[in-house]
């Protein structure tokens, strides 16, 4: 029996999200979105098929056919789902909230925001390592030393990077290089995600007026503090957790099942906060007429502030 092969091209955001944002090309042609490269808002921007668009190379670099079974899991559950939002009854069968939520998780797991997340928490976490090894076991380490170098390390520079050599060979440290704790972790994470916002219930937000866009790191946690809007905090410390699913809807999860209009301003604000907290694209229809907004919110992106 075959052995799965590892996707190289792997989507973040799902296709079958993107394709909410498409529209056929003239003459029959494939249904395609429009891609925003934040990098280069002043550039021409072309329509492109969702298969161009929301993915990264070697997201997971090891084992990858483990987590897209996982991803296809809940994808291949999500097109009934979306026909109900579209229809009016997303609440009407409870399997469908519970997928609509699991693709809010998923895109807040499988993101380069959470990529970051678990990359600085590893580096946190060895550079503490070395500190507690070098400040409670420095003669242990001499005598490891000695025993591996036939040198003596006297000052705390030569202990730190001689801790640091030990670490760096320990089986953790390894799978970090490898990608194996990376793809363990996005699963792990997604499971314990899942579980803690099955007690959220589904807000589905529709535009007043106007159309909501997606980032390539869609799924965002947010806090909305007096005339302040903050994202990107851990999900215990946010209001809710908000995904858009199309340019007429958004799914946030909240304290009711409740379907929810808002005004231009509101639309406004949360595409801003889809600009300030992408990578490096986002994703309009074609004809939402988006673009100077968007350039617009691409020159205010601030450098590390997640405040709008």
């Amino acid at each position: 029996m075959g052995t799965a092969q590892q996707t190289s091209r792997q989507h973040l955001v799902s296709q079958v999200l993107l394709k909410e944002f498409t529209m056929p090309e003239p003459k029959g042609g494939s249904r395609q979105l429009l891609p925003f490269d934040l990098h280069n808002p002043g550039r021409v921007h072309k329509r492109m098929p969702t298969s161009r668009c929301g993915w990264a190379e070697n997201f997971v670099a090891v084992d990858s056919p483990s987590v897209e079974a996982l991803w296809g899991d809940v994808e291949r559950r999500v097109p009934a789902a979306l026909a109900a939002v579209h229809a009016g009854t997303p609440f009407a069968d409870p399997l469908h909230v519970d997928v609509l939520r699991d693709l809010v998780v998923l895109h807040y797991v499988r993101s380069l925001h959470y990529r970051d997340v678990h990359a600085d928490s590893i580096e946190r976490a060895r550079t503490r390592l070395i500190a507690k090894v070098i400040t409670q076991y420095p003669e242990q380490l001499r005598l490891e030393a000695l025993r591996e170098t036939g040198l003596y390390l006297s000052g705390p520079a030569a202990l730190g990077a001689f801790a640091e050599r030990l670490i760096e060979r320990s089986t953790i440290m390894r799978d970090r290089e490898s990608g194996k704790l990376f793809r363990t972790s996005i699963e792990d994470t997604f499971h314990k995600m899942r579980d803690l916002a099955s007690t959220r219930r589904l807000e589905v937000i529709t535009p007043e007026t106007g159309q909501f866009l997606i980032g390539d790191n869609p799924a965002l946690t947010l806090c909305v503090k007096e005339s302040r809007t903050i994202y990107g905090m851990a999900f215990g410390d946010a209001q809710t957790l908000l995904l858009p699913i199309g340019p007429k809807h958004l799914l946030s999860l909240g304290t009711e099942d409740v379907t929810l209009t808002v005004p231009q301003s509101f639309v406004d604000r949360l595409n801003a906060v889809q600009v300030h907290a992408a990578h490096r694209y986002v994703y309009l229809h074609p004809e939402s007429g988006l673009e100077p907004f968007v350039e617009r919110a691409a020159q205010r992106r601030p450098a590390g502030d997640r405040t709008i």
